[in-house]
């Protein structure tokens, strides 16, 4: 029998807690939450990256199916769909990303001499890849399996924002 932790609690031992509730507390995030709080949320949504789920109901029947390792990993209990919905609908997301900020800070000195270094400074940051398949019929494209792929990046040089399609095929 394992004694140790689980996977996914050992690598999220290495988020720093005190960094995540400043962020909250700087948004007020936690403001009138009776049980599910940002940790949590937070928590959820990284087992679905990690899980590599794609729909809240994915997420809610993973969560159930594994309900009793929940408690090891440190996920409190079982998000209903709804709830986690309501969540990621209400929640300031300036939480998260003055949090993915902070990493970003703390991992910078990790790679400062490193010869195969990324300029840090002056990268594009991709926060979402979504693949949506298109009806054919609608849009009324040459080649049968046409696909948009959406990239939404954001360019920490100028401060814009800006969506790029790019055609798979």
């Amino acid at each position: 029998m394992n004694t140790g932790k689980i996977v996914f609690a050992q690598i999220m031992s290495l988020i720093p807690r005190r960094k995540f509730d400043e962020c909250v507390a700087r948004y007020n995030g936690d403001y009138r939450v009776r049980n599910f709080s940002c940790y949590d949320q937070f928590m959820v949504m990284s087992l679905a990256q990690f899980a590599n789920k794609n729909s809240l109901r994915d997420i809610e029947t993973s969560l159930q199916a594994v309900s009793h390792k929940l408690y090891h990993s440190g996920i409190s209990y079982a998000v209903p769909r709804n709830t986690l919905a309501k969540a990621n609908d209400t929640r300031d997301w300036r939480i998260y990303r003055d949090f993915g900020m902070e990493l970003v800070k703390k991992v910078r000195p990790l790679y400062a001499e490193d010869p195969f270094r990324l300029d840090l400074d002056n990268m594009v940051y991709a926060f979402d890849s979504s693949t949506i398949s298109l009806c054919l019929k609608l849009f009324r494209i040459q080649k049968p399996l046409a696909w948009i792929r959406v990239l939404s990046r954001l360019n920490t040089i100028h401060k814009r924002r800006y969506i790029r399609l790019l055609w798979i095929c």
